[in-house]
């Protein structure tokens, strides 16, 4: 009986310990068969094969009637598309919703039915699987030849459900909205005003039997539309901008703040389960803490939590859940001998990296001036002789630079740095791909046809290996600290913009599609032409007519900013309603999304500059680098709580 409870709590520290580093919720059962389905249903493969299913539900719609696999979407020279029979694409969304209902099954039974009713994301799962399945029955009791599909409206929200991310930046556009639904009003305002004023004043009259208008001069039109821009364009458009900001600051901060909070509660819950087990040895614990915490390297061992465990713990859960810098490149060799010594600190001293740098720059610089004079020269003229000779000097000095650093730092020292897997795999590729032109074409006496010959022409080659020489200069970027900041400033908007991808392609993309191809299709089919319309200028393959074609029509209207064209095309096509979907995927898309995006890459800046500057400090009172994507879990963690107890 010792036995199995011991197994029990060694399955729940682990599983809090899981959920303490994912930052997910505790609110879970704790039983044995419990926590086996806990850990199955979170394992990589579980969440890689739910993930997959998502993506297959998203990418029917490429597939289902009207297809998107033909060449072309100009319905002038459009070839036929493949259209799948009947129940082929049903029969793979059915497996998907099968799988969509198991895994609402899972997580009602893990968390109970207490926190099913009080979790809203579930209730709302539970009724777009409930409504897709009931579509799903009636589309195919019409033998697929139903014209609006429900459930391809829901879909989206599958995707939504399962990322966390989506759920904050939706919950931060919601608590936006109030304030742009009020300047939208206030611009609508603006509308009508300006738009009565200038019937009034422009309004047009008979004078001798013939129409003119009443006020005529230019000036009177510059001043009302100098003051209509100035207004709209300038005032209330800046000032959604503002406001949006001003509600989206802090995104970031909250959304840390809240995950910290969750594991908070996950770091007291596990130390509770530890502290309150009077029957667990101390050589048990501190194995099975050695056990969790064996993926990264220690200098300190737990010998003291026989005695009091308190402080240990934490320190464990701060190692394994924060990533405080347990990673350490690995010794450098040992020589006897003084001159290899020597030539170990020269060879391992900074300044080597910086000639390095140097190098790279000079041929860069090389490339640049080589090309800029054969711009001037004809094909026959052209010597690309001279430029692989002088690449292949920079290439052997990137090669000798590759082989003193692993003489200096050792061949694992040399792989634990990533600027020196960048450098190393680029050369040894730069030297395959000169070897091999040297061997193909003969240089510098060859007599091949530089243009064409073999797989590659000489010519593609050299491109290619110019092509690698200048992305290795990219080694420069860590080096410069304002630079370094910058890129990664650039790659923690990469990470936070999925969400805004996931909402924006994902959800309004495809319910606007569903609505434009409910209505909107097979429209396109007269091919006059008159200045500035969308035939005369060549729009034919944006339409509604399939999936593909929707969205780079609607990428169009966001962002080339000639929506009119499209605009007025349709309503002369179907009816004036078009006029309403364009307006509101317009003040959809380039209105509120554009603006939020400005937003979130002022939010991403500030939140890393301001990181940044804890980073000096921090360093001064501790002998652990903290990363700067944890810094802030850091700081939140080591602050004192009201418990009787401190987390540092």
């Amino acid at each position: 009986h010792l036995h199995e409870e011991q197994r029990l709590l060694a399955a729940s520290w682990s599983q809090l310990k899981s959920s303490i580093a994912h930052y997910r919720s505790i609110y879970h059962r704790v039983d044995a068969s419990s926590l086996r389905l806990y850990r199955w249903y979170y394992s990589r493969i579980c969440q890689w094969s739910l993930g997959l299913t998502i993506a297959v539900v998203l990418l029917l719609a490429f597939v289902e009637r009207p297809s998107s696999l033909s060449v072309s979407s100009d319905p002038r020279n459009r070839s036929p598309s493949f259209e799948p029979l009947c129940g082929f694409t049903e029969s793979i969304e059915m497996i998907c919703l099968i799988i969509f209902c198991l895994d609402l099954a899972v997580k009602s039974y893990l968390i109970g039915w207490e926190e099913l009713r009080k979790n809203k994301w579930l209730i709302g799962y539970t009724v777009v699987i409930s409504v897709s399945i009931i579509d799903w029955v009636l589309s195919v009791s019409m033998e697929c030849d139903e014209r609006l599909r429900v459930r391809r409206l829901l879909r989206p929200f599958f995707l939504l459900q399962n990322s966390s991310l989506m759920k904050k930046t939706l919950k931060c556009i919601k608590r936006t909205l109030p304030e742009i639904a009020s300047v939208i009003l206030l611009l609508a305002l603006h509308l009508c005003l300006f738009t009565m004023i200038g019937m009034l004043l422009f309004a047009k009259t008979e004078v001798n039997g013939r129409q003119s208008v009443s006020y005529e001069p230019a000036v009177g039109y510059s001043i009302f539309f100098i003051t209509f821009s100035v207004i709209g364009t300038y005032c209330l458009m800046n000032l959604l901008t503002a406001i949006i900001y001003n509600q989206f600051r802090g995104y970031l901060l909250m959304s840390v703040q809240t995950s910290i909070n969750r594991r908070r509660l996950g770091i007291r819950a596990a130390f509770q389960v530890l502290n309150s087990h009077t029957v667990v040895s101390g050589k048990f614990l501190t194995n099975w803490i050695k056990i969790a915490s064996r993926r990264y390297s220690c200098e300190h061992r737990l010998s003291c939590l026989k005695d009091s465990f308190r402080i240990p713990f934490l320190f464990v859960i701060c190692r394994m859940s924060l990533t405080l810098c347990s990673f350490q490149h690995p010794p450098l060799p040992q020589y006897r001998s003084p001159a290899l010594q020597r030539l170990q600190v020269i060879f391992s001293h900074y300044y080597l990296t910086v000639l390095g740098n140097a190098v790279a720059l000079a041929n860069v610089v090389c490339i640049c001036t080589v090309l800029v004079l054969n711009s001037e020269k004809s094909t026959a003229e052209r010597d690309s002789c001279v430029l692989e000779i002088i690449n292949l000097c920079f290439i052997l000095y990137y090669l000798f630079e590759m082989c003193v650093k692993i003489f200096a730092f050792g061949w694992l020292g040399y792989l634990s740095y990533r600027n020196n897997i960048f450098d190393g795999f680029l050369t040894i590729l730069l030297l395959a791909l000169q070897i091999t032109i040297f061997i193909t074409y003969r240089l510098p006496n060859s007599q091949w046809d530089p243009s064409s010959h073999g797989v590659m022409s000489l010519w593609e080659m050299v491109r290619l290996v110019n092509m690698l020489i200048v992305f290795r200069f990219l080694r420069i970027i860590p080096d410069i600290k304002l630079m370094a900041l910058v890129a990664s400033t650039l790659l923690d908007l990469v990470k936070n913009l999925r969400a805004f991808a996931g909402i924006l392609v994902v959800s309004d993309i495809a319910i606007f599609h569903v609505l434009s191809n409910t209505s909107m299709e097979n429209i396109t089919t007269n091919f006059s032409m008159e200045c500035g319309t969308y035939e005369q200028l060549g729009y034919w393959p944006n339409n509604f007519d399939d999936f593909a074609a929707a969205i780079i029509l609607l990428y169009d209207v966001m962002i080339v900013n000639n929506w009119q064209a499209f605009m007025d095309a349709y309503s002369r096509y179907t009816t004036e309603w078009s006029k309403i979907y364009f307006v509101c995927w317009w003040l959809t898309s380039s209105v509120m999304w554009v603006n939020l995006f400005v937003a979130l890459i002022l939010e991403v800046c500030l939140f890393k500059h301001q990181t940044y500057s804890f980073i000096p400090r921090l360093q001064k009172n501790t002998t652990y680098i903290v990363p700067v994507n944890n810094l802030t879990a850091f700081l939140h963690l080591c602050r004192p709580q009201q418990q009787n107890f401190s987390l540092c």
